[in-house]
């Protein structure tokens, strides 16, 4: 296939797509099986073993979920989509920074986090987001620049953060327009989608939303403000109506976990039309972060343990569900730093990780490429993993003093816009929470052998595992 444009390779996907919809359970395994024989070299066959099983086993809760999608979505946006993750993201993307990260020595990301803006019309309790105001923008040229740049790397998948991203709704449906061989996703409370937005939606292209719910109605308007939770599924309803592709972000905390992984919980998010549910562990950023809100070791334990039943092809719940903290082992560990995602904030200040506040250069001053060779990512890409437990990732949650010394030794400044912190005052109010999780992390990765085909493709080194241990 090396030799085959993608223009060309769209053409043929599009042909098979139609063939695929005239008997989606037949055509679909034909389909997955001429992947597996085309994608060799480029992703292991055991990738493929997987969907073959699903497609073939109509007890399977994945065999469902894949072909009530199909029949409900959207089938222009779920082709576009479908094609431009394969051809573009997956196939033409990974081959070309695999061969750049060997080539120039540095990360390359599969996917970038910009905020085009740090407005938004809420302010939630333990947002950083929430003390900035309406201080800055991303022009629309900035972005398309990032976007530009990125794709001559090898990237074809950006997702919007905030702020709130719908504030600046027509400049996204324009970048997503103007780049068809991309893949956008952009984060929102869900507070400004409408019958317009939704139609706009699918006209532009490769675009999804994910919704950040925080369990019940008394959960999410407690973080949220009263009346947030009756919107966002106000705007579920919508997104479903007309067939659009979306699913949930989900913030848990030692208050909500519990709810967030309650069968009730799937059972809303299903009802009302999301296919995934993303999960992300609360991180102590900002000046009013509360610590409070930090789980506990038994807690973090439940989350894991729900999440993976629920994950069960036989008795579990049909959505696609990333706990990315719990989830390192299927990516070799901590991803930010460019390994496989960074940060542009509203200043257009590149950062390794939405959560890691620290810079040491910006888009409106240098490429892409150069803020990827600069001393913080270099300090990324060599110490990475920052852990060999996997349920360990983060150089900040849970090895607070790995992010204090890449801090220290590169330089890199607070890009809090409020009020700046040192990696010092950051990583303090992860230590105890760090301390106590290391013997539970312990005692639950060495419950089986740990192992993913995918994490052959990172690039860890050992003198900078031993550098991060001075």
């Amino acid at each position: 296939m090396a030799n085959i444009s993608p223009a060309l390779l769209h053409r043929i996907g599009n042909r098979l797509m139609k063939y695929v919809y005239k008997n989606p359970e037949r055509n679909m395994l034909r389909l997955v099986k001429v992947a597996k024989f085309a994608a060799g070299g480029i992703y292991p066959k055991s990738t493929f073993e997987k969907p073959i099983e699903i497609i073939e086993d109509e007890n399977n809760i994945w065999h469902k979920y894949l072909f009530e999608g199909i029949e409900r979505l959207d089938r222009q946006a779920f082709t576009n989509i479908a094609l431009t993750f394969a051809i573009d993201a997956g196939y033409v993307g990974t081959t070309t920074l695999r061969k750049k990260r060997d080539e120039l020595e540095c990360n390359i990301p599969w996917v970038i986090l910009m905020d085009p803006t740090s407005a938004c019309n809420l302010k939630c309790k333990g947002c950083w987001a929430a003390e900035y105001g309406h201080k800055s923008n991303l022009s629309l040229d900035e972005m398309r620049k990032v976007i530009r740049e990125a794709k001559e790397l090898g990237t074809h998948f950006f997702m919007f953060t905030g702020g709130e991203p719908l504030v600046r709704k027509d400049d996204l449906l324009t970048l997503v327009s103007e780049n068809r061989d991309c893949i956008f996703l952009a984060f929102t409370n869900g507070t400004l989608v409408d019958d317009k937005f939704c139609e706009d939606m699918k006209k532009a292209g490769n675009l999804g939303l994910a919704l950040s719910v925080e369990g019940t109605e008394e959960t999410t308007d407690a973080r949220r403000g009263e009346g947030v939770y009756a919107k966002v599924i106000g705007a579920m309803q919508t997104l479903k109506k007309h067939n659009c592709i979306f699913g949930t972000s989900v913030c848990y905390t030692s208050k909500n976990y519990e709810a967030v992984t309650s069968d009730e919980f799937y059972d809303m998010e299903i009802e009302n039309g999301a296919i995934f549910a993303w999960y992300f562990h609360y991180m102590p950023v900002g000046s009013d972060a509360d610590t409070e809100l930090l789980l506990t070791p038994e807690q973090r334990e439940h989350v894991y343990r729900t999440i993976r039943a629920k994950r069960d092809s036989k008795n579990g719940k049909p959505i696609f569900t990333v706990d990315f903290q719990n989830d390192g082992e299927f990516v070799g560990g901590c991803i930010a730093g460019g390994r496989n995602y960074f940060h542009v904030n509203s200043e257009g200040d590149v950062e390794p990780c939405v959560f890691i506040h620290y810079s040491d250069c910006n888009i409106r001053e240098k490429s892409v490429l150069e803020c990827l060779k600069s001393p913080l990512f270099h300090e990324y890409y060599k110490g990475q993993p920052f852990n060999d437990n996997m349920l360990r990732p983060c150089p900040m949650l849970e090895n607070p003093e790995a992010l204090v010394k890449i801090v220290n030794k590169t330089g890199a400044k607070s890009t809090n816009l409020n009020c700046p912190e040192s990696a010092e005052e950051l990583c303090a109010k992860c230590a105890h929470y760090a301390e106590h999780w290391a013997p539970k992390a312990k005692e639950i990765w060495e419950e089986k052998e740990r192992f993913h085909p995918f994490t052959q493709y990172y690039r860890d080194t050992e003198e900078g595992k031993a550098e991060l241990n001075q």
